[in-house]
């Protein structure tokens, strides 16, 4: 059985692609997000292999991640 890393999972959508989709498919991309990095993050993933924070960065500026600490606390 092969591992799966981050970087398997994750999707970068540039802010032209990010334009394209509506407001369902985005809540979604966030909501699949946001889960995959608690479960990588319960599981021991070493975030420092991989830069999780420039990624948020860069979404932020796409305006992706701009209610993330909002949708985290209504899916808790």
């Amino acid at each position: 059985m092969d591992l799966v890393t981050y970087d398997d999972v994750h999707v970068n959508f540039t802010q032209e692609e990010w334009a394209l989709l509506d407001a369902s498919q985005k809540s979604l991309y966030k909501g699949v997000m946001v889960e995959t990095y608690r479960n990588l993050t319960a599981i021991g993933y070493s975030w420092e292999e991989h830069t999780i924070e420039d990624h948020f960065q860069t979404s932020r500026s796409h305006g992706r991640f701009s209610n993330l600490h909002h949708y985290e606390r209504e899916t808790l």
